[in-house]
């Protein structure tokens, strides 16, 4: 669906952001892109789930779109990128009759010719409060963006980093967003990232964007690699059934991963229990790597 696009007032958004955040330490000196990508544990990233559970707990169960539940997901992720020095923006779109909402945040710094953008879907279903799907994609591309800000990472890339809202119903946040970039805008993007799923329980291989329509086959390698070197398993997916097929259809290069439809999906049981912690932070950490070694170069 397509809609015109505008900036949410800030002050309902800010009303909101009053929830805890994980503090971060302030770093000695700034990181070149380049130089080895850091590391999260296990607690850098649950805490953003637990959030997510909490948000969906006092909001009848879900954090679906139109509903408070998500304007709290969002608004929780915004304060945690604000206090690390983000600029972001919320961007207003209508979806089946009502508001939805997507969250953006640039990192100052890099080529504003040359964009990589990393994102994941911040909805749930209504019948449940998608803690996999896909509060952990949003948690590993929320805790990876504020690695970049732990280090004060200094880019060749403009990194942007997004949450698109209403997904479940038919990926219209992000198609919203490209539908919206000017021609220029459009052609600054190097690279879409996309995940969805990244901490499903009884993983066995991690499923990566390599082939197919707009897929981003160097970005697909680099993942497929990373695991490799640990001794994980991929496989290829393809491209579609997420917001990267927006961008795809846009002819915006692209890739990702996900790890599987988890054993809960788009029910009440899709919770905390339902993602494996190991697993997400494994996940974690294949994408601030390739993020890393992304950033480094303005060079395809």
């Amino acid at each position: 669906m397509k809609s015109s696009l505008r900036l949410l007032p800030l002050g309902a958004a800010l009303a909101l952001s009053l929830l805890p955040v994980p503090a971060m330490a302030a770093p000695a000196m700034a990181a070149p892109a380049g130089h080895a990508a850091p590391s999260v544990a296990e607690q850098d990233v649950m805490p953003h789930l637990r959030a997510l559970q909490q948000i969906a707990d006092r909001n009848g169960g879900n954090r679906a779109h139109g509903t408070r539940g998500y304007t709290e997901s969002v608004a929780y992720v915004r304060h945690a990128l604000d206090r690390a020095g983000f600029r972001t923006e919320l961007r207003r779109f209508e979806a089946d009759g009502r508001a939805g909402y997507n969250l953006i945040a640039d990192w100052p710094g890099g080529d504003p010719r040359h964009v990589l953008l990393t994102g994941a879907h911040l909805d749930s279903v209504e019948q449940g409060p998608g803690i996999n799907d896909n509060g952990s994609g949003s948690a590993s591309v929320l805790a990876a963006a504020l690695k970049v800000a732990e280090a004060r990472l200094k880019p060749a890339r403009h990194l942007r980093f997004a949450w698109w809202g209403a997904e479940e119903g038919g990926l219209f946040g992000s198609a919203n967003y490209v539908d919206g970039l000017s021609a220029a805008d459009r052609s600054a993007i190097d690279l879409y990232l996309n995940f969805d799923q990244t901490g499903s329980r009884n993983t066995r291989q991690w499923l990566v964007v390599q082939d197919g329509p707009g897929a981003d086959e160097a970005a697909g390698r680099a993942f497929a690699s990373w695991f490799a070197a640990r001794g994980l398993a991929t496989f290829d997916i393809g491209v579609g059934g997420s917001d990267n097929e927006s961008f795809g259809k846009a002819g915006i290069p692209s890739s990702g991963f996900s790890t599987g439809i988890s054993d809960c999906i788009h029910e009440a049981c899709d919770n905390l229990a339902n993602v494996d912690p190991a697993t997400e932070t494994t996940s974690t950490n294949a994408l601030i790597d390739v993020v890393w070694q992304l950033a480094a170069t303005t060079r395809p």
